[in-house]
């Protein structure tokens, strides 16, 4: 057997990080980080980690939250079906497995927002079993040092590198060697500009005898990120203002967001949903926000409502929420960033 592990490990117990506040042996934490390092860096990861488990210290606490207020502690984190997967997943430990994290494998693997390699992450780092992981750090490590080439979304491309995983990982000190390896791509196999000179395992990396480390991982072929647009409307009324919970599924589900038109006929959805035409109606600047798959051109246009003509919201999918108070629940960054200017601004007026 190679001694790939080994050299990993002894690297590990100089240079790994070791202080990280998930770094504990406990099914639940361990469950809580990984999914928010999904696609999020270590430091950003960090305070929104700290303050959810100070609200959500259990499964069952989590398991009774209200969604709501889930998705405001996720607020500005982004890719919010995390978070609703977290929730319900909770809720399906609590029904299916008495309230206590499951042990197994498979029950792992089958809870909401859960793969393979999240499953692996958490066998390894809560109870030292040794399953392989393979996240994007993993990857990227695994691909350069055996020259696997290939986009790794790939179906042949992520079996070589499921089989390398799968090879290199050792039969014991499996906590401290799957830590290492997120370790090492995290902060010396980097995309850009990689520390090789440190690289535990670099005299054999086929990459870099090669002088072909930047070919590793292989890329997706990019496509043009298709534009689309939409008005959201900043409905303000007497200091508050009016906001709609998003459906469930989708583009910030379950999210409390501003009101959406596909169409500029703002006086007509004033008419038809507050019961009032609106006056003062200005419009923003628009605001580009890129998701992953496309990029949205939102155009802020708002409206003043007089308060004693308005409509009361009567159902639990939309209220008028007092700018002062502190947010109902998850909020989208850039919905915030609308909302945040609007409380400036009237309070520059009011001053």
């Amino acid at each position: 057997m190679s001694d790939f592990p080994s050299r990993v490990l002894r690297w590990y117990e100089l240079y790994g990080r070791k202080d990280l506040p998930w770094q504990q042996p406990d099914a639940y934490c361990v469950w809580i980080s990984e999914i928010m390092l999904q696609q999020t860096q270590v430091q950003t990861v960090i305070p929104y980690f700290e303050r959810f488990m100070q609200s959500f210290p259990d499964v069952i606490v989590l398991a009774d939250a209200n969604l709501d207020a889930v998705l405001d502690h996720w607020s500005g984190l982004g890719y919010y079906a995390r978070a609703r997967n977290l929730h319900s997943a909770a809720r399906t430990i609590c029904d299916e497995h008495d309230g206590a994290f499951p042990q197994r494998f498979d029950d792992v693997a089958a809870l909401p927002g859960i793969g393979r390699s999240t499953a692996g992450a958490i066998m390894a780092l809560a109870y030292d079993e040794r399953y392989p992981i393979l996240d994007g750090n993993v990857k990227r490590v695994l691909a350069r040092h055996g020259a696997i080439a290939g986009w790794p979304g790939k179906t042949d491309v992520a079996k070589a590198l499921w089989q390398a995983a799968e090879e290199h990982t050792p039969e014991s000190g499996i906590r401290d060697y799957t830590q290492a390896m997120m370790d090492l791509g995290a902060t010396v196999c980097t995309r850009s500009r990689p520390q090789c000179d440190a690289c535990p395992v670099n005299a054999e990396c086929a990459a870099r005898k090669a002088g072909t480390i930047d070919q590793y991982p292989g890329r997706k072929t990019k496509k043009a990120k298709p534009l689309k647009q939409t008005t959201m409307v900043l409905a303000v009324s007497d200091g508050s203002i009016y906001l709609e919970r998003r459906p469930p599924a989708g583009i910030w589900g379950g999210l409390w967001s501003l009101p959406e038109l596909s169409s500029g006929q703002v006086g007509d959805w004033c008419r038809a949903t507050l019961d009032s035409a609106g006056w003062g109606i200005e419009s923003w600047d628009s605001l580009r926000h890129s998701f992953s798959h496309y990029d949205l051109d939102i155009q802020p246009v708002v409206v003043r409502i007089d308060a004693t003509s308005r409509k009361v919201a009567d159902n639990d999918d939309a209220i008028w929420h007092s700018l002062d108070a502190a947010p109902p629940g998850g909020i989208a960054a850039p919905v915030q960033k609308l909302i945040n200017t609007l409380k400036d601004e009237t309070y520059a007026q009011n001053n």
